[in-house]
């Protein structure tokens, strides 16, 4: 990950779990991912997120043995409270881009969805929840 995204790796993001189903990604407040407030900054809440949905999107692009193309159309987020401390990002929508690709194949099209990743603190509590609309499209 240091390679391809430094800017996730340095702010400590990370992959701790990913199956067919969902993805679980962590990231800690610390000195270089903090706002003037002492929480996380909000676009450091956001590479988490989108790396909880993109993950499964890679995921799943790697299992359909197939040529695609990945990207991000829209996104939209809601911070419900101050992230601090360790914040767990997951995305449990596998089968849904899982059924998208498989569109995206058979027409041969683009196809797109709607995927959420949703922030907890240490205590379970929702500090963001956050949307990502994925373009999938087979190549020829």
């Amino acid at each position: 990950m240091m390679l391809k995204l430094p800017a996730a790796w340095f702010t400590g993001v990370r992959v701790k779990e990913i199956n067919n189903g969902f993805c679980v990604v962590t990231v800690k407040l610390k000195w270089l991912n903090q706002n003037p407030f002492k929480s996380m900054f909000w676009a450091v809440q956001g590479m988490a997120a989108e790396m909880s949905t993109g993950a499964l999107v890679m995921r799943e692009i790697q299992e359909s043995g197939k040529r695609i193309s990945m990207l991000v159309a829209q996104n939209n987020a809601v911070f419900t409270k101050k992230a601090t401390g360790k914040i767990t990002f997951t995305c449990k929508d596998g089968e849904l881009i899982r059924n998208t690709i498989k569109k995206a194949v058979e027409t041969g099209g683009g196809h797109t969805c709607w995927m959420e990743a949703v922030g907890v603190n240490v205590d379970g509590v929702v500090v963001s929840t956050f949307k990502f609309e994925w373009t999938v499209k087979a190549k020829q």
